[in-house]
């Protein structure tokens, strides 16, 4: 299985998506405290998914799974710290967080399969 068919990444790299082009449209003093921050967490769960997954040994893999599940977190909190300045409306806010609920589902399936099978 190549890293471009895993779920996990595909959305991992779709939330990253979304938040540059939304953090794009703000202005300069946003993007550059609270938008900075929400980009690298954000970008953070991809290239860690896709860090892990090319190491050789499986649990290498998984402590980068383990990272990258901790940039969730951590893109959660950036995006509500990004609603309470008004810098998103709520149903930006609830569409991204219900990505990374389901992305967090998806996840957590995915470290447990880490070792499982040769594919890994």
């Amino acid at each position: 299985m190549r890293l471009e068919d895993l779920v996990v990444y595909q959305l991992a790299m779709e939330i990253g998506e979304e938040v540059f082009a939304i953090v794009d449209q703000w202005e300069s003093f946003h993007k550059w405290t609270t938008g900075k921050q929400l980009i690298e967490a954000a970008d953070s769960m991809a290239s860690n998914i896709s860090e892990g997954y090319g190491r050789y040994f499986y649990k290498e893999n998984k402590q980068f799974q383990y990272y990258s599940r901790g940039s969730q977190s951590e893109t959660r909190t950036w995006l509500q710290k990004a609603k309470n300045r008004n810098l998103i409306d709520n149903e930006t806010h609830l569409h991204l967080i219900l990505k990374l609920d389901e992305l967090g589902k998806r996840h957590n399936n995915y470290i447990k399969s880490i070792g499982k099978t040769d594919d890994q």
